[in-house]
């Protein structure tokens, strides 16, 4: 699962800028007294500024994260590879281990693991061949791509352009990043929080770290 960073606009100073605007002030050099102006709008939520500055995102990951993740909308646009137009040799997701259902919550995972015998290892790896081989063949009858999708497991390997606003994916990270969300989606959204606090250190350390 991967998440490279295509295109940003804007800076910490965007913000600065954004919220200065009703004075009329612009900067064109981010100051040290400017991290008080984004910390006081990060705690009372005065969230326009932060929604100014923009990110997009190339993301690889399992048709199950995908959807999961497309839940979240505000602020957010979304486009991805159509399996009616692309006929690849898909690939799939198969988890190194297998996560144990908590006794006292009705979602997510424990931290215990279930051991699988090999054979359970074994019909888990030969579904997703069979679903793989499966959909090859119905292609190589001339079935047409929007049909023979049908067929593929959900753990198939899915690309998409996310795009939006830095407030927009503070608010994704702030719901995703606890360690009780699934491990999956930890993994995608960890990627994320790592780009976003890369290009705009002092907003993403008030609107997410703090």
């Amino acid at each position: 699962m991967k998440v490279e960073l295509i295109n940003v606009m804007g800076s910490d100073l965007t913000v600065v800028n954004a919220a200065r605007v009703s004075f009329k002030n612009h900067r064109k050099k981010f100051l040290s007294s400017d991290i008080n102006l984004i910390k006081y709008l990060a705690r009372h939520n005065h969230w326009t500024p932060f929604a100014q500055p923009q990110l997009q995102f190339r993301i690889s990951a399992p048709i199950f994260i995908a959807r999961e993740l497309s839940k979240h909308q505000v602020g957010l646009s979304w486009n991805e590879v159509s399996m009616d137009y692309v006929n690849d040799v898909p690939h799939c997701y198969i988890p190194d281990s297998w996560r144990k259902k908590p006794e006292a919550i009705k979602q997510g995972s424990s931290e215990e693991m279930i051991e699988l015998s090999f054979d359970d290892i074994q019909y888990v790896s030969d579904t997703h061949m069979n679903s793989l081989g499966l959909y090859e063949r119905l292609i190589g009858k001339g079935v047409d791509p929007e049909q023979a999708r049908m067929v593929l497991p959900q753990s198939t390997y899915t690309q998409w352009y996310w795009t939006g606003s830095l407030y927009a994916f503070s608010r994704v990270c702030k719901i995703r990043l606890p360690e009780d969300s699934q491990k999956e989606i930890h993994k995608i959204v960890e990627q994320i929080n790592d780009l976003c606090s890369d290009k705009f250190p002092i907003s993403w350390t008030y609107l997410v770290q703090r």
